[in-house]
């Protein structure tokens, strides 16, 4: 995957990442109010649940995108070593 692809799923992935963050917060905001009835806050916290496994996946596919990039300035010290060394 080049760079520019890499950078291109990143950020997708952190769009991802914020929405279902946002997604929870106002959740639990709705949860903590007491407005909602017990059959919807069980409902509610299992959705919750969900969007924090989704939340998890996407935070460590994130993160291997992030480890298979060369640490910056090791590409170039890299490509520069000599092959029989």
């Amino acid at each position: 995957m080049s760079d520019g692809e890499q950078n291109d799923v990143q950020r997708s992935g952190v769009t991802d990442l914020e929405d279902l963050i946002a997604r929870l917060e106002r959740a639990a905001e709705q949860l903590r109010s007491g407005e909602v009835s017990p059959d919807v806050a069980a409902t509610m916290v299992e959705d919750c649940a969900s969007l924090a496994t989704q939340a998890a996946a996407e935070l460590e596919r994130l993160t291997r995108v992030e480890a298979s990039r060369p640490a910056p300035g090791q590409d170039s010290l890299l490509s520069g070593q000599d092959p029989l060394l």
